[in-house]
Formats: structure tokens, C-alpha cells, sequence
């Protein structure tokens, strides 16, 4: 009788070893994978927060930069950026209804080297100024600025792309005719 019920004994505890070791294996899958999920995230977050610590950014108003363009412009915002090394940009978001007299106004800036200066702006082809920008946006730490613009720039082709170079400040400005939203992209040269 011992040997009957041992018989059908062990395959009953062979079964339940196997769904249990089932059962381990399933429960140490799912943590490896919510631990490599929220490893991901410290990451993405630490890397961020550096970045945050070597990219200077902070706000900055749109006259402070370029004064006598407040006829011009309205909903204004700005920020400043710098990253290692000591290059500094800005980013400017802002609503125009005179393109014309912002741009004259931006071309008339004061400049410190006239020589590295144009005292007139230039329409140019936006190609090489997205792939730039979008070259620089993957560099940015996360709420640095908001770069869902670029969606909105590739996909109007009635942007206008414009230049204007007053040294030390070389503006790259990005109109929507539709909208009259600018974006304007300013590289401060190094001395």
C-alpha cells in the first residue's frame, strides 16, 4: 500500500514543484523587468539632471536682448542657454504682425564689429536650419524649452527662414506667416 501511494505521491509533488518553479520564474521575470523599466527612468532622470547642471539655461526678456523692438513683438518668451564651453545662445518665441518692421529693427541692432556685420536681413533656405536645430535638440535636457515647434516647422511649408547678423549676435528668425509666430534662434559669438 506504502508503494501505491508513493507512486502517485511523487508525481503529485513533482507536478506542484514544476508549477511552483513555474510561478518563481514568472514573478522573477516580472520584477527583472520592472526593475529594468525603473532603472531606464533613474537614468533617463540622472543624466537629465546633469545636463541640467553643465546647460545653463534660464529666461530672459526679449528687450533685454534686443532693445527697441517692443512696437514689434508681443507674447514674448525667452531663454537663455549655455553650454560647456562658454557658448551662449537664446531662444525666442514671440507673435509678430509686422515681420518686415522686426526684421529692419533686428538689422538695425547695435553691433560691435560692423566688419562681421550686416546692417540688412537675408531670406535663406530652411534646410539646413532645421537639420541644425534638430542636431541641437538632442542635446537639450528635458524642459529646457519646448521643442514640439519643430514639429509644427517642418510641417508648413509656408514658413519663412531669415538671417540677421549683428556681431555678436547672429539671429536666425523662423516666421509663420499664417500665425505670425516667430522663432527666433540668436548665437552670441565668442570674443
Amino acid at each position: 500500500m506504502k508503494k501505491y501511494i508513493l507512486a502517485f505521491a511523487i508525481p503529485g509533488i513533482l507536478v506542484s514543484c514544476n508549477k511552483l518553479e513555474e510561478q518563481v520564474n514568472q514573478t522573477v521575470n516580472a520584477a527583472a523587468g520592472k526593475a529594468e523599466q525603473k532603472a531606464a527612468e533613474l537614468l533617463q532622470e540622472t543624466v537629465n539632471e546633469q545636463l541640467n547642471k553643465v546647460v545653463n539655461s534660464e529666461s530672459v526678456p526679449y528687450a533685454s536682448v534686443f532693445p527697441g523692438t517692443e512696437g514689434f513683438t508681443k507674447e514674448e518668451t525667452g531663454r537663455k542657454v549655455e553650454m560647456p564651453g562658454g557658448g551662449a545662445y537664446f531662444v525666442f518665441k514671440l507673435k509678430t504682425e509686422d515681420r518686415d518692421g522686426l526684421l529692419k529693427s533686428l538689422a538695425a541692432q547695435p553691433a560691435t564689429d560692423e566688419s562681421k556685420s550686416s546692417a540688412e536681413y537675408t531670406k535663406i533656405d530652411g534646410a539646413g536650419i532645421m537639420d541644425k536645430l534638430s542636431f541641437f535638440e538632442k542635446f537639450l535636457p528635458d524642459g529646457t524649452i519646448d521643442t514640439r515647434f519643430l514639429d509644427q516647422i517642418r510641417n508648413d511649408k509656408t514658413t519663412e527662414f531669415y538671417k540677421v547678423k549683428r556681431y555678436p549676435n547672429s539671429s536666425t528668425v523662423i516666421y509663420n506667416p499664417a500665425s505670425g509666430m516667430v522663432y527666433q534662434f540668436v548665437e552670441v559669438a565668442k570674443n
